[in-house]
């Protein structure tokens, strides 16, 4: 007796090699460059590096740099991409990043605003800094996300496991800020996580809501990974077997 083929369950790559993506590993390439640009001229012009690696900007910017450079790495050999639930989670902490800063610490307006903190003034260097690290890494990394990966590898229970992150950088950001001398530069990295300005049960307050956004937000980029359109560039075709002549 003969088994049922079961041709149509095996994974396209199993079947098909994988082909080299030139494009994607130069634009994933320069993407990571721009994080790692952005860290370093942060770093160097800092007179404390572990208070510069405190913050989850730069921590989520470390991310898409090591990222991006094996996803460039792999697109440029011919090997399989990373997993979704790796990429989907940098995008989601990048996003965050780029959110965060845009519609609450730059905004005079929002309550949580750094614009009027001397440590963080956005002149010279530091300005090219925020730039890349805030505008350039998130709109690189949604752009690869919607123009240069396939959809529908992300899962709802995905959001769930990636909220582990901004959650065990909440209880870091707590636990440094108690070990640390009161009146220490940057004690709390951000002024929503601010202890000695909003109490304990404030920033608990804080840190839900802002966790339920970042929730929402995981979610809205599952869906839309289900929902949007597949850009077929040149590299990313497959010719249909038979239809044509060997050549």
């Amino acid at each position: 007796m003969i088994a049922p083929s079961s041709a149509a369950s095996v994974p396209a790559e199993a079947v098909v090699p994988q082909r080299r993506r030139p494009v994607a590993a130069a634009f994933r390439a320069l993407v990571a460059l721009a994080a790692l640009t952005g860290i370093v001229i942060d770093l160097s012009i800092s007179d404390s590096a572990l208070r510069v690696l405190s913050y989850f900007t730069i921590q989520s910017n470390i991310l898409v740099a090591v990222a991006f450079a094996l996803s460039a790495w792999r697109a440029w050999t011919a090997r399989p991409p990373l997993r979704p639930l790796v990429t989907g989670g940098v995008l989601l902490f990048i996003c965050i990043t780029g959110l965060v800063y845009h519609v609450i610490l730059a905004n005079s307006a929002s309550g949580f605003s750094m614009t009027d903190d001397p440590d963080v003034a956005v002149t010279g260097a530091r300005q090219v800094s925020n730039q890349l690290l805030h505008t350039v890494t998130p709109i690189g990394a949604v752009l690869d996300w919607l123009l240069l990966t396939r959809p529908g590898a992300l899962r709802p229970r995905h959001a769930a496991i990636w909220l582990a992150y901004p959650l065990a950088y909440f209880g870091f950001a707590l636990a440094r800020g108690a070990i640390m001398t009161p009146g220490t530069p940057a004690r709390y990295p951000y002024p929503f996580l601010d202890v000695d300005a909003h109490g304990y049960a404030g920033v608990l307050g804080n840190a839900v809501i802002f966790g339920l956004a970042f929730y929402v937000l995981a979610l809205a980029l599952v869906l839309l990974d289900r929902i949007r359109p597949e850009i077929r560039g040149p590299e990313n075709r497959i010719s249909p077997q038979a239809a044509g002549p060997l050549k």
